[in-house]
């Protein structure tokens, strides 16, 4: 074995501390002798090094990585050449399969969405030949595409996910959350659901989550039922998860809280719809409690001193303790958005916006957020610097086409600037408001197809 064997051995055993002092001194060998590591070696020990910087979530530093390693292997297909290697006499890189480069490209782009950076990561993946994608690339690209608000695209790469992988139920919920009718997507599942056992529930499956994306929640909750009846999905998480959040939006909180508590018990880290459902009802002292349970059970951590603040928010008499558990959660993580945002809350209702506005830059120094661009928007139009206030909307829309706050924040401005276009503006709003009616409509239309389709799985 030479040393790359060795670097290798240790990344696979999950050494990655190990590996990335080891690596850092090879590679730091290699620049000052060029001649040490042959070219295939050097593409290794770059890979290697990216790999644990990525484990350290040192995202920037992996990129940097990742792409010199890039730049090496595009080197090495130029040339079928290879000089020797010093101390390689038991093996040579070409008897071993050197990392992957669609594997190293798949990480830069976990590392761009990481940093938000979300068009890096769709033009790495993009540059990837569409038949040399694995399921997972896809899937990455349509979340990507979907996210971005390119519906095409993305729902080609779902419909490729369940081609290759036809029980890749996320990758349905995408295709449902894209408009795609549930009978299409159903077709695209029906080989599995004939040849496999125990799959007969899934197109049921399939049509509720339809009726879920198309809003028509009575018939998305009457058919989750159906299903959550039947004695081998009885007490799914998921389903009764899914059933107090159709119950929510109905309006149902009695029902709601019901399901919710239910889904608890089977899950104890199941307490976050849990606890939102809570502070809907108005039920501040249970929301409390469980709140605390969260905070003993799972420690002072950022996510749960935030929690308990999103709790405390809601009752003016703990509103002083919110402020103390937030300080105490951006002490411990100063990029975590959700404090960031909850803190942000707070100073509104204080009417701190110098403060908001001064949170809000420090945390967007470092990372670029939709939400966060947002809410300073919304602080900078309460004192009164309209111009950077429309400048940070529109960067939240360029992150989140889908963002429907940052684009009323935008239109507000725009009204009150043009009495004129105010008006115009109403028109358009009645007539998208008249499109409702259509697609209430298509639910009919999406039932009618449901017929036809569940006549191919022998279910009338």
């Amino acid at each position: 074995m030479n040393v790359i064997d060795h670097v290798r051995d240790m990344a696979a055993a999950g050494l990655h501390s190990n590996v990335r002092l080891l690596s850092s001194l090879l590679l730091t060998m290699s620049n000052n002798n060029p001649e040490l590591f042959s070219p295939p070696q050097k593409y290794q020990l770059l890979v290697y090094h990216a790999d644990s910087l990525f484990h350290d979530k040192e995202y920037r530093n992996a990129v940097s990585k990742y792409t010199m390693a890039l730049q090496q292997k595009k080197a090495l297909s130029k040339t079928s050449k290879v000089r020797p290697s010093t101390g390689n006499s038991a093996s040579t890189p070409q008897s071993q399969c050197l990392p992957s480069e669609i594997e190293v490209k798949y990480k830069m782009a976990e590392c761009y969405t990481m940093l938000k950076q979300d068009k890096d990561a769709i033009a790495i993946l993009d540059g990837i030949p569409s038949r040399q994608r694995t399921p997972k690339i896809n899937m990455m690209l349509a979340n990507l595409y979907k996210k971005a608000g390119q519906e095409r695209p993305s729902v080609t790469s779902y419909k490729e996910v369940l081609r290759q992988c036809p029980l890749a139920l996320d990758a349905i919920l995408g295709l449902l959350s894209l408009s795609v009718k549930g009978a299409e997507v159903a077709s695209m599942t029906m080989n599995v659901i004939q040849t496999v056992p125990n799959l007969d529930w899934l197109s049921v499956w399939i049509k509720a989550y339809a009726f879920v994306h198309t809003g028509d929640n009575s018939r998305a909750i009457s058919t989750i039922c159906s299903l959550e009846k039947k004695s081998l999905l009885r007490d799914n998480v998921d389903l009764l998860g899914s059933l107090a959040d159709l119950y929510f939006r109905a309006g149902d909180n009695k029902n709601s809280v019901l399901k919710f508590e239910q889904a608890q018990m089977l899950d104890p880290y199941l307490i976050k719809g849990l606890i939102e459902c809570y502070l809907a009802s108005n039920s501040i002292r249970e929301a409390m409690v469980m709140a605390n349970n969260v905070y003993k059970t799972l420690g002072a951590n950022a996510q749960t001193l935030t929690l308990l603040a999103t709790v405390c928010l809601e009752d003016p008499v703990t509103q002083e303790k919110a402020k103390t558990l937030l300080d105490k959660a951006l002490t411990q993580r100063p990029d975590y958005i959700k404090a960031v945002v909850k803190k942000a809350e707070l100073l509104s209702r204080e009417q701190k916006y110098e403060d908001g506005i001064a949170l809000l830059r420090n945390a967007l120094a470092n990372q670029s957020d939709c939400v966060l661009h947002r809410i300073l928007g919304d602080f900078l139009v309460a004192v009164n610097e309209y111009q950077e206030a429309m400048d940070q909307y529109s960067i939240a829309l360029s992150l989140d086409p889908n963002d429907q706050k940052s684009l009323e924040g935008m239109q507000k401005m725009e009204k009150e600037e043009s009495p004129t276009d105010a008006t115009q503006e109403e028109d358009v709003d009645d007539m998208e408001g008249s499109g409702e009616e259509g697609d209430l409509e298509g639910s009919d239309s999406e039932a009618a197809q449901w017929a036809d389709q569940e006549q191919w799985f022998g279910m009338q």
